[in-house]
């Protein structure tokens, strides 16, 4: 390998799971995925970091995993933010320039984004993110890239993103814990953007939904500018608690039901088949329908998806949207729930995969909506670098065996012990226990004898 490559190093701290991931970049500018090892998220809530002890502890497993496998070693990161916190915000600058006739420097665009990062805002909050909307140049208008340009005033309108301090505090604290560095942080919506948008669709007009365990996270684009960004602070969890309470069960049963049986359309969701729930310390199981289930789940992503509505409405590019809406994040993943929001919205929906930008024989493995984010901040490191042509903290290490294909980390709670239940239908309770069982131990026989791809 060589030693002049540059690595990327990020993190990402979600409510559900924090991720580390490591990538290079190929020579054909493709992404490739070194390393990436999950863990249980227990400190975060909607976002925002609450528990530093326990978020440092899951960033620290999951940093010395991703090196061991990759072995690749690095003390800087870029990290995402998220949470209900974020805002965002719509202003203008201008620059005179001294000379008409030199042309516009790329360094006379970096002074105008500085500037803002300048005006007045709240106290107790920060700018995150300052990204350029279209650029003036004396009269002349729609400017997407005025450098090399000549004018005497130079002006802009910015898209501002705002988020609090504290909550920014609270993960460079984590990161710094962890014995690492924040290069750079950036809004989770802009990463996944970047990991599942095409040109086309940022060119055409697109919504990207992000669908987190404790936020859902709304980007939008339109003629290859992102026009308008929110954070909604529910999202899986919220699903999670309403089966939970809706049902009586507990909290793993309702998790695992959502993603083994769960359906975002109760209407088509069959009306002879239940699910045995295992009874709490020794009690009678519980019998769910997979009807009452659904309707369960579509009742809370209609909630979610009402405040995307509100969200596209209030960017003012309702109607200029020809792509339709992107879905990403684990919550991405419910059954139907493309059909749902295709009804709700009115647009052309589709699930985005992280697979746009990536190479490497890890791309199948990680090719899944809930990395989408983790995939999109090593896009967004790599531009960061070439940016502000900066270099990144990071190397290959000797001291690791480097594995021939990358695996992904599991969540440790779903290695110690995993109840599954059995969906079944009246038609079903005449079968012999015998006979139950056979059929039982012939499909996991069958499922075993499967070679792994």
């Amino acid at each position: 390998m060589n030693k002049k490559e540059q690595y990327v190093a990020a993190i990402d701290i979600g409510t559900t799971k924090i991720v580390a991931i490591v990538g290079k970049k190929n020579e054909n500018g493709k992404i490739e995925i070194l390393g990436l090892s999950k863990a249980l998220s227990k400190g975060v809530k909607r976002g925002v970091v609450l528990n530093i002890e326990e978020t440092v502890n899951a960033i620290q497993t999951t940093v010395l995993d991703v090196q061991k496998r990759s072995g690749i070693l690095f003390s800087e990161v870029f990290v995402g933010i998220a949470g209900q916190h974020i805002k965002s915000m719509k202003n203008r600058g201008y620059i005179i320039r001294e000379a008409y006739d030199d042309e516009i420097q790329k360094e006379e665009v970096f002074k105008l984004i500085e500037d803002m990062h300048k005006i007045h805002i709240d106290i107790g909050e920060e700018i995150i993110h300052v990204i350029p909307q279209n650029f003036i140049v004396d009269n002349e208008t729609g400017v997407k890239n005025p450098i090399g340009m000549c004018g005497r005033r130079l002006e802009a309108n910015f898209h501002i993103v705002i988020g609090q301090v504290a909550a920014a505090k609270n993960i460079e604290k984590c990161i710094r814990k962890a014995n690492l560095t924040v290069k750079d942080m950036i809004l989770e919506p802009l990463a996944s953007s970047d990991a599942v948008l095409t040109d086309d669709e940022k060119e055409a007009g697109v919504v990207l939904v992000d669908i987190g365990g404790g936020t859902t996270d709304v980007a939008v684009y339109y003629d290859n500018i992102i026009r308008h960004t929110a954070v909604i602070p529910f999202g899986g969890n919220v699903v999670t608690k309403d089966i939970k309470e809706g049902c009586a069960i507990l909290q793993r049963h309702a998790e695992q039901l959502k993603i083994q049986y769960g359906s975002a359309l109760g209407d088509i969701a069959p009306e002879d088949k239940v699910v045995s729930i295992p009874g709490i310390s020794g009690r009678e199981p519980k019998e769910i329908s997979f009807k009452s289930l659904a309707y369960i789940i579509q009742s809370r992503m209609e909630e979610i998806i009402d405040a995307v509505n509100f969200e596209i409405q209030n960017s003012g590019y309702a109607d200029k949207l020809a792509a339709g809406v992107v879905i990403t994040g684990g919550g991405a993943m419910l059954k139907h729930l493309p059909q749902l929001m295709k009804f709700k919205t009115a647009m052309d929906v589709r699930i985005g995969l992280p697979n746009e930008h990536l190479a490497g024989s890890a791309k199948n493995e990680i090719n899944q909506p809930m990395y989408a984010t983790s995939v999109g901040l090593i896009m967004r490191g790599f531009e960061y670098l070439e940016t502000y042509k900066k270099t990144f903290n990071a190397g290959n290490t000797e001291e690791y065996v480097k594995p021939k294909a990358v695996i992904v980390g599991q969540l440790e709670e779903e290695e110690d012990e995993q109840e599954t239940f059995a969906p079944t239908t009246h038609e079903e309770e005449k079968i012999p226990i015998t006979e139950k069982i056979k059929s039982m131990l012939s499909r996991m026989f069958e499922v075993e004898d499967q070679p792994i791809k």
